[in-house]
């Protein structure tokens, strides 16, 4: 039987900090595309999110029936999901994608909502690093012990 240990809190911590990096990036996107009124598929850009995933960790890391593992979970990121809400009208009979009553449909990114999901998953990335700081810490007093 395998246990948890230092390499599968490091995994631990690892997938968390790929899914936030995932949740940040498509935060960019979305900042990044917040007045893009055509896209490549037709109409405006629609924001998406990544949808996050618990994963048992017994599973994942072969730590078998090791009793510690049993409320133990990775994240995982299988998907990123557009949100199909529709955006704002916005009256501008001179915009290019303007449709017959001069209304424009807009992106559905709120750049307020967009921030602050960036700060909270911002935060979050940083506390998983100082996660991985306090294992590899841990890692190295517990390698002392023996010299």
């Amino acid at each position: 039987m395998t246990t948890l240990g230092f390499m599968s809190a490091m995994e631990i911590t690892a997938s968390g900090l790929t899914a936030e990096r995932v949740r940040m990036n498509t935060l960019a996107s979305n900042l990044a595309n917040a007045r893009t009124t055509r896209t490549e598929e037709g109409g405006p850009y629609r924001r998406t999110d990544p949808v996050f995933r618990a994963v048992a960790a017994s599973e994942r890391l072969g730590v078998g029936s090791d009793p510690h593992a049993r409320n133990v979970f990775l994240v995982e990121v299988p998907e990123v999901r557009q949100d199909t809400t529709p955006g704002p009208l916005v009256y501008d009979p001179s915009h290019p994608d303007a449709n017959p009553e001069g209304y424009v449909e807009m992106p559905n990114v709120s750049v307020v909502t967009e921030m602050v999901n960036l700060v909270t998953a911002t935060r979050a990335y940083e506390a998983g690093i100082s996660m991985m700081d306090s294992v590899k810490t841990m890692a190295r007093s517990a390698l002392s012990i023996g010299s």
